[in-house]
C-alpha cells in the first residue's frame, strides 16, 4: 500500500503525518468479458470465414504431405450443420447461401454421421454416372483421361515414410538422401481442371460401380488413388465416406498452403528452423485450369 508523507515547512515541531492514496484494483469481471469475447471472435472467423486445417494422412498425395498447414474458406459453399468448428450439431438439411463444389475443388468433408473432418477432391456432381475400372474413372460413360507423367521424388522424413508403396519405392537421390519415388498421373476432368494422382498399383478401389450420384451429392475421391477411405469405400470398417456424401457435410474450400512441416521438430526450439519444409508456403490447391 502506498503512502504520502505530508509536512508543514513552516511549523519545526510539525509531527509528519500520512494520507494513504487507494490502490485501484484489477476488474477481473471486466477482464474475463473481454477474454470471452475475443474467443467468440476467434471462434466465429473460423465458423464463418476461414480456419486452419492440418493433414495427418497421405491420402491427398502429392499435392499434400503429412504435416502440411493450410487455409480452409467456410464461405464458396454456404453455410451448413458442419460449418461451426465444433461439429456438436444434428444433420439438418440444405445450406445456408448454399451452392455446389466444382468438379476438382479440394473440399473438406465430415463423413455422416462423425464428427471427423477428411479431406478430399470433388469428383463427381448429382446426376453423374460414375464408375473407376482398373485405376481410370469413368463419368457419363466417358473415361476421365490420365497422362502418366513419370515418377516423381519426395524426400523420406518422419512425415512421409513411404511405407505404403512397397520395398523399391525408397531410393537414393542425387545428394544420398532417401527419397520416396512416387508413380504420377495426371488426370483432367470435363471442366478442364486438371492435378496429379499416385497409382502404385492394383487396390481394392481400382475398379468401383457404376453408380449414379444422387441430388445433393457429391463423389469425393483421395489422390493417393491405392491409399485414400474415400467415396468409394464403407464408412464401417473402413472408414471411408459410404458412397456420395450429402452437400450439406461439406465444411469448405482448401485454398493454400501456409507451410509444412518435416516431423523432426522436437521440444528443442533449436529443432524447429530444420523442420520447415522449403517451398511450400504458399502453394495454391486449386487444380490447373487447361487451356481450351
Amino acid at each position: 500500500m502506498a503512502e504520502d508523507v505530508a509536512l508543514n515547512p513552516s511549523d519545526p515541531n510539525a509531527v509528519p503525518t500520512t494520507s494513504t492514496t487507494p490502490v485501484r484494483r484489477t476488474d477481473w469481471w471486466a477482464e474475463l468479458k473481454g477474454l470471452l469475447w475475443l474467443v467468440v471472435a476467434v471462434l466465429g472467423f473460423h465458423s464463418l470465414v476461414a480456419k486452419p486445417f492440418y493433414i495427418p494422412s497421405e491420402s491427398m498425395m502429392p499435392g499434400l504431405l503429412v504435416g502440411d498447414r493450410l487455409v480452409v474458406t467456410k464461405f464458396p459453399y454456404g453455410y451448413s450443420f458442419v460449418t461451426p468448428t465444433f461439429h456438436l450439431l444434428p444433420f439438418l438439411n440444405g445450406r445456408l447461401f448454399g451452392s455446389l463444389p466444382e468438379r476438382g475443388d479440394v473440399v473438406i468433408v465430415t463423413p455422416p454421421g462423425t464428427r471427423t473432418d477428411y479431406i478430399k477432391r470433388v469428383i463427381g456432381l448429382p446426376g453423374d454416372r460414375l464408375e473407376v475400372r482398373g485405376g481410370t474413372v469413368f463419368l457419363n460413360g466417358t473415361p476421365v483421361p490420365r497422362r502418366a507423367m513419370g515418377d516423381r521424388l519426395l524426400p523420406v522424413d518422419p512425415n512421409n515414410q513411404c511405407t505404403s508403396y512397397g520395398p523399391d519405392a525408397i531410393v537414393r537421390g542425387p545428394d544420398g538422401a532417401e527419397m520416396c519415388r512416387l508413380p504420377i498421373y495426371r488426370e483432367t476432368l470435363p471442366n478442364g481442371r486438371s492435378y496429379d494422382t499416385i497409382d502404385s498399383g492394383y487396390s481394392f478401389g481400382d475398379n468401383y460401380g457404376p453408380v449414379t450420384v444422387a441430388a445433393n451429392h457429391v463423389f469425393l475421391m483421395g489422390d493417393n488413388r491405392d491409399n485414400s477411405a474415400d467415396s468409394r469405400f464403407p464408412l464401417e470398417p473402413d472408414k471411408g465416406l459410404g458412397g456420395a456424401v450429402p452437400w450439406e457435410n461439406i465444411g469448405g474450400r482448401a485454398e493454400f498452403i501456409t507451410f509444412s512441416l518435416d516431423g523432426t521438430a522436437t521440444l528443442n526450439p533449436l529443432t524447429w528452423p530444420k523442420s520447415f519444409r522449403s517451398g511450400r508456403a504458399g502453394l495454391s490447391l486449386h487444380p490447373h485450369k487447361d487451356a481450351p
